[in-house]
């Protein structure tokens, strides 16, 4: 029985785990979506989540006064210390305050979504991706954008995307395949030739 287990070990120490979550957090606020393998994503959700509420704290009463201006300031600085212990790239923390609470003020929470793409070539593990809810990412628009001059729309629905990221997986797959194949039939020749040379010397000798 696991009563009263609350998390995951994903197989390493105590210290391990949070500097690997703690980087996990700071690429997807970075970039708002993050692929990995499904435990280390439902890992990922809570501990992301807990620092976009952090954030939001300074958010919900706001500069009202001049008599609760440094009451606001204070509680945005306690926000952000206790932010700063998990995330160390400032950049990030600045984004987090000005850019993603507030897109998420009036949202009680669920700030993250999480999509299983697949599975990992290799190891077969379970592949998920971890987005913040409202950024949803299209790895094709900038390239359409680029061959075309102007940007298509974003595939509409979770679905779309699902049918995407599962393409750029079978699409990482072929082509491993391709140069899996490729090398094989180089090699294959260049033993085969080899071979081959004497096998035709000795038959025209006789």
């Amino acid at each position: 029985m696991r009563h009263r287990v609350a998390h995951r070990k994903l197989g390493r120490v105590t210290e391990h785990r949070i500097s690997m979550l703690r980087n996990q957090a700071t690429a997807l606020l970075r970039h708002e979506h993050l692929t990995t393998t499904v435990p280390k994503a439902k890992e990922l959700r809570p501990f992301v989540e807990r620092l976009i509420t952090i954030a939001k704290r300074g958010l919900a009463n706001g500069h009202t006064g001049k008599g609760k201006a440094p009451a606001a300031d204070v509680k945005v600085l306690n926000a952000r210390r206790l932010v700063m212990q998990d995330l160390q790239d400032r950049e990030v923390v600045t984004k987090l305050f000005d850019t993603i609470a507030p897109r998420f003020a009036e949202r009680a929470g669920g700030y993250t979504r999480l999509l299983r793409v697949g599975f990992r070539r290799g190891d077969a593990a379970e592949v998920a991706q971890v987005e913040l809810v409202g950024s949803e990412f299209d790895p094709r628009a900038k390239a359409e954008g680029d061959a075309q001059g102007e940007a298509k729309p974003k595939a509409k629905g979770v679905g779309g995307r699902l049918r995407a990221a599962a393409e750029r997986l079978r699409g990482r797959k072929d082509t491993d395949d391709r140069a899996l194949e490729e090398k094989a039939n180089q090699r294959a020749a260049s033993k085969g030739g080899a071979k081959q040379r004497p096998k035709k010397q000795g038959a025209k000798g006789s």
